[in-house]
């Protein structure tokens, strides 16, 4: 088998929907129609602005007067007020909603009084997890563990998936970054990690940026990192490994140290700083 079908294995994100064709609205059928229309919109500014004629800006920007034109989104009915419910319901925190003044400060949309069109433009971005090189969202530098606000950094991964990872590290695929969350479970931790994942990988987050690993933090507060030259993260800072529904760890992968102490004790999060959206825009 090929590195690059190796590679394939591991959870990465087609530009196209399972069958291979453009979506037309994401989600399945049990979907509140809010919900597709969150999904969509997610895979629009994360993977699909190109495919969509969608003019992205390098900060990941798009103009809210374009997506609003968007002949699969207007089908639905979307306007601001609507967008801006979808924002602010939308448990993972996967956007952010700006209005853009003349003179290029921007204010969140719960500071923004009316649609104040006349003085400046509506932008929407997603928070993480984008696959367009070109890219460049701004994100928070993490220069040492404690910069995470839980202290912690985990991976969620698939069975199958995890045979290729144990071999060959962590690979970022066609996204930008490697994601992970600030944690396991539902208390506090927002994004970061399907729910459905199966493994839970554990970083060693201070040893990867003592060997030069660069990571970073989002808005919705997902840790993220580009890896090594090649989009990896190596197993040498990989601490330990779980199954996801018995918590019980991988056998050669039961950690050790600091992070051992808080897996055991439960000690994930301190909820007094793991609040996300705490940046200002």
């Amino acid at each position: 088998m090929s590195k690059k079908s190796r590679r394939s294995k591991q959870e990465g994100v087609n530009h196209r929907d399972g069958n291979g064709s453009h979506p037309k609205l994401r989600g399945t059928e049990r979907d509140l129609p809010e919900v597709k229309l969150s999904k969509t919109l997610s895979w629009i500014l994360r993977h699909g602005g190109a495919y969509e004629g969608l003019a992205m800006r390098e900060d990941g920007f798009v103009y809210v007067s374009d997506i609003l034109k968007h002949s699969r989104l207007r089908t639905f009915g979307l306007t601001l007020e609507r967008l801006k419910g979808i924002v602010q319901t939308d448990p993972k925190q996967r956007f952010s909603l700006v209005f853009e003044r003349s003179d290029a400060t921007r204010l969140n949309y719960t500071v923004v009084e009316g649609n104040e069109d006349e003085n400046g433009m509506w932008l929407i971005k997603a928070n993480q997890g984008h696959s367009i090189s070109a890219v460049k969202i701004e994100l928070e530098s993490i220069l040492q563990v404690s910069d995470i606000p839980s202290g912690l950094a985990v991976h969620g991964t698939t069975r199958s998936a995890w045979n290729v990872i144990e071999k060959e590290g962590l690979s970022k695929m066609n996204r930008n970054h490697i994601h992970m969350a600030q944690g396991v479970g539902k208390d506090n931790v927002i994004s970061g990690m399907r729910q459905s994942s199966q493994i839970l990988i554990f970083i060693n987050v201070q040893k990867a940026l003592d060997a030069g690993i660069k990571f970073y933090l989002s808005d919705n507060g997902v840790v993220l990192t580009d890896g090594d030259e090649h989009g990896y993260l190596k197993m040498e800072f990989i601490d330990r490994v779980e199954d996801a529904r018995t918590r019980k760890a991988i056998e050669g992968w039961e950690g050790s140290g600091r992070l051992l102490d808080k897996v055991v004790s439960g000690t994930f999060l301190d909820p007094g700083r793991a609040s996300c959206n705490t940046r200002r825009v």
